[in-house]
């Protein structure tokens, strides 16, 4: 990209709950999409990218604000995304970006735009405090919304579910916002398409899951029973009900088998937007971005979903494909924060100036990585203060190692490289004595455990009072209800039925 010429756009497609190792992208034998892997094969895979909070929004807050979740209070999934934080919509709108959101983001909150110039679908999930955990009473469990084996024991197939209702939705707005685009060309934009699949509910439409044969589908790797787990995973174990809830490999195959088949789906959904593209003449203009909000344990180590530090939960994928970038795979640690000085940086590619910086960035950019330059930085953070924690959980991802830590229970020490199923904890390792006891002390240094954990209950408290508020009177929903004017849209009376079919007709006639 020359300087002078105009910036690319840059499309940025999130899934949720999609762990890189269920990829055929990222090598899993079994797992189809075609898609993921056309756009791996012409740009750059980022083999040790990280969330950094593993769990819907918190992560999301700190992908968008390229901050850790403890410097903008971004707890849980009921946290509030505080207005007053500049996200790289913000930043983008700055630097003369159209911005456009279609799809999940779960803001929390009345603001539910965070920058973005338009949204042109509501939100999955509720916007206001119903989900607030609570660390007074840990040992509880708040079943109208905590997680449980019966979303696993109901895996199977479905012609239609809320789930596949919206990511129809997210899909087709997001393409008409691209021809949109396409018919005023006038400035580049950046379009996040973000979609739920393939979160749980673990249920696929037939024609996804037939594209799996049942006896191919793949076990769990990792087996343990709930005494062998650490601290942490013990309480999650017990509050997603693991532990007590027995499963027979035949729910375990089917809840798997659902789940390739909707990462399938997902990727069918990256195939339609990058053909929107192409169509729409943008496609050497255009950089893609493909990553997701956290991962799903899936089964591995007796645990589901999301909620904790080892890989199948806490990496995603990330992969960029267009113009600048180049072909092959990043081996450096890297995480979601590092999206914002990212596509900062892309938008100053062509000398554009960047904008004054409102508040501090936690992440930096991967565009050296992305052009196949050395990066001395190899290094991922992740910090987790919501359900069935009761304290902070800290990792630091660094090289080879991952280091976990929370208060009152025994660290964990992995040597990823030698041991990427994380089966051996290093921690008192005569060996690596001085590796964790480094990493003991930079957590010390890093966090102030009991006064991060004080924060947190104390807004927590503040969330319940004024939830139990909204609840017992009339209030105002902070659900996002996305705008729409018939009057003005297709053919009207006020409208040259002629120039309307000429406006919206692309690529226009010559």
């Amino acid at each position: 990209m020359t300087k002078g010429s105009r910036a690319p756009n840059i499309v940025l497609i999130m899934a949720d709950q999609l762990a890189p190792q269920f990829t055929g992208a990222y090598g899993h034998p079994v797992v189809k999409t075609p898609h993921i892997d056309a756009l791996a094969d012409r740009g750059m895979r980022f083999d040790s990218a990280y969330c950094n909070s593993p769990l819907c929004a918190p992560s999301r807050f700190s992908f968008m604000s390229g901050q850790l979740i403890s410097r903008i209070g971004a707890y849980d999934n009921a946290s509030e995304f505080s207005a007053a934080v500049p996200t790289f919509a913000h930043y983008l709108k700055l630097m003369g970006y159209r911005t456009c959101l279609s799809g999940k983001m779960h803001f929390v909150g009345p603001d539910q735009m965070h920058g973005f110039e338009e949204r042109v679908t509501t939100d999955i999930y509720p916007s206001d405090y119903a989900w607030t955990p609570d660390w007074d009473r840990t040992e509880e469990r708040i079943d109208k919304w905590y997680h449980n084996m019966a979303t696993v024991k109901e895996a199977g197939i479905g012609a239609a579910t809320f789930q596949i209702d919206y990511d129809e939705e997210v899909a087709f707005f997001a393409k008409r916002r691209i021809f949109d685009y396409a018919r005023d060309d006038d400035q580049p934009f950046c379009l996040v398409a973000s979609f739920i699949h393939p979160h749980d509910p673990y249920v696929a439409r037939q024609e996804w899951w037939d594209l799996y044969d049942p006896d191919e589908i793949d076990m769990p790797r990792t087996s343990m029973s709930p005494e062998d787990h650490d601290g942490f995973s013990r309480r999650v174990l017990d509050g997603i009900e693991a532990s007590s809830v027995p499963l027979t490999e035949a729910e375990i195959r089917k809840a798997r088998h659902a789940y390739y088949a909707n990462v399938s789906y997902f990727d069918s959904k990256v195939g339609e937007l990058v053909q929107t593209i192409t169509e729409a003449g943008m496609i050497d203009n255009t950089i893609f971005i493909i990553t997701a909000d956290h991962g799903d344990m899936l089964g591995e180590r007796g645990l589901w979903y999301k909620m904790n530090f080892f890989e199948h939960s806490a990496r995603v994928p990330m992969i960029m494909a267009g113009p600048g970038i180049s072909n092959g795979t990043a081996p450096n640690a890297c995480s979601l924060v590092d999206m914002l000085p990212t596509m900062l940086d892309i938008a100053g590619s062509t000398g554009m100036s960047m904008p004054e910086m409102g508040m501090p960035v936690d992440g930096r950019s991967l565009m050296p990585l992305a052009r196949g330059e050395d990066d001395p930085a190899d290094e991922a953070i992740g910090e987790y203060c919501a359900e069935m924690a009761g304290h902070p959980v800290f990792m630091i991802r660094r090289g080879d190692y991952k280091y976990i830590a929370c208060e009152g229970d025994s660290p964990l020490l992995y040597k990823l490289a030698d041991d990427p199923h994380e089966l051996a904890n290093l921690v008192d390792d005569p060996a690596h004595a001085s590796v964790a006891e480094a990493f003991a002390a930079e957590v010390a240094g890093r966090w102030d455990s009991a006064t991060l954990r004080e924060d947190v209950m104390a807004t927590q408290r503040q969330r319940r009072a004024i939830h139990a508020a909204m609840e017992a009177g009339a209030a105002e929903a902070w659900d996002y209800n996305p705008p729409r004017d018939a009057t003005q849209q297709y053919v009207r009376n006020h409208m040259d039925w002629t120039v309307a079919a000429d406006r919206y007709r692309f690529p226009p006639e010559k």
